[in-house]
């Protein structure tokens, strides 16, 4: 029998999700309803590093786990653990506020007159564009905190508020240097046909040159980006103008994601699908034959129900159909300056339960596994297995479905990065 030696071990686990794909089929929740959880009663972990080494029950710790000399030890009491949140739909980084036009929404302003009057993604841009660096990290760190708190140890932070070349790239520098100054992990994203800026509303053609003959080459040469996005939908990218900017990035080694039919089905999945992309996000007007094609696929979909509650709307995403077709589904904050400035992303859990009609396996599944899936990160992130990184979120709480039923508070007890305890910091 192999021994592992482990410089951290969290012990008397009362539920342990591992959220392990071989622990557990397809099932359904009337039947099945931890499917898919890999879920150990009395439970213990132990890393050595920043990488796990062991997972099981607590009673056969001791014939698979030799502790290293100062190694420390963590009685978990009984509570949960489950592999740290994966957050992979964000907009990190940006400067301003919009919360004046929080209150005319409230009003009866619509979005088309706040955005004439010079609001709405251009009044983000204005102040991202007028923002330092300096300014954009002290912002962006105060976040992290939050997200750390809420048990986020990754998540994706896309570009797009920039919308010219200095800004876009100074956006993504910041991205990398949030994912080294803080223990989250930050995968970056370049955005930039996220709208047209104002400066560009008569040269579209010209502000698709921009971003496909010089942003993207740059964001490339600089390795500023794993994936490139595009919106693509009514009112701001046509499937053509997509496919440009998603074919460009993948001449350059930038694979694709895609915010897709959130106003209006537009065939963005299928562009997903044949373009190789890692998701396509918000789906709201995703249809069966969308979801039979998704779940055929290698794209994960991505639900964002915080937009739609936030934006007043009705329309919520069928997570039910697409859960139901076998598609990986996630879920993600959209966190936002303009449709969702939340980091509580166990806050999402409950909408899309709720509104989305997932199950709550499904949900966690979807901020954890199939999260970490949708940023090309299943090997690292997710899941709790030996070889994973050592990332764990401890609730604070005996039964994990608290998590979603709870709603509204933070259950947060503790949470490890890379074996390090990262929250509450220590000390």
């Amino acid at each position: 029998m192999d021994v592992q030696t482990a410089d951290l071990v969290l012990e008397n686990i009362g539920q342990l999700l591992t959220m392990d794909p071989a622990s557990g089929g397809p099932g359904d929740e009337e039947h099945d309803p931890v499917a898919g959880l890999g879920l150990i009663l009395d439970g213990a972990l132990a890393a050595q590093g920043d990488r796990l080494v062991w997972a099981g029950r607590q009673r056969d710790l001791g014939s698979h786990v030799a502790c290293t000399p100062g190694a420390r030890r963590v009685d978990l009491g009984g509570r949960v653990a489950l592999p740290g949140l994966v957050d992979c739909h964000t907009h990190l980084v940006f400067a301003g506020s919009r919360a004046n036009e929080f209150a005319r929404r409230v009003g009866g302003s619509s979005y088309e007159e706040i955005l004439a009057a010079g609001g709405g993604i251009h009044a983000t841009v204005k102040a991202t564009r007028e923002a330092s660096p300096e300014q954009l990290l002290a912002l962006g760190l105060k976040r992290l905190d939050r997200f750390l708190g809420f048990g986020v140890t990754t998540l994706e932070a896309k570009s797009g508020y920039g919308l010219d070349t200095d800004t876009e790239l100074k956006i993504l520098r910041v991205a990398s240097e949030l994912g080294e100054a803080h223990p989250v992990d930050v995968v970056p994203t370049f955005l930039g046909a996220h709208v047209v800026p104002r400066e560009h509303r008569h040269a579209r053609e010209g502000y698709l040159d921009l971003v496909c003959q010089e942003m993207l080459p740059r964001v490339a040469e600089e390795g500023l980006a794993r994936f490139c996005d595009v919106f693509c939908d009514q009112g701001a990218f046509s499937l053509p103008e997509a496919r440009r900017v998603l074919e460009a990035g993948l001449a350059l080694g930038l694979r694709p994601k895609l915010h897709g039919e959130q106003l209006a089905r537009t065939g963005a999945v299928e562009l997903a699908i044949e373009l190789g992309a890692l998701s396509v996000d918000h789906l709201e007007h995703a249809d069966a034959a969308a979801a039979v094609k998704l779940a055929a696929s290698g794209t994960a979909a991505v639900l964002l129900p915080g937009a739609t509650y936030f934006l007043g709307r009705k329309d919520y995403a069928d997570g039910r159909m697409l859960a139901d077709a076998g598609c990986r589904v996630a879920v993600s904050t959209d966190f936002n300056p303009g449709s969702c400035l939340t980091e509580n992303l166990p806050l999402m859990l409950n909408m899309a339960c709720l509104q989305n009609r997932l199950y709550p396996r499904e949900a966690i599944l979807g901020a954890t596994r199939f999260a970490a899936e949708a940023l090309g990160l299943g090997e690292e992130a997710g899941s709790l297995a030996p070889g994973r990184l050592a990332d764990v979120l401890v609730l604070d709480t005996t039964d994990y479905r608290n998590l979603i039923y709870h709603f509204g508070v933070n259950h947060t007890h503790l949470v490890f990065k890379r074996g390090k305890q990262a929250w509450p910091p220590p000390g």
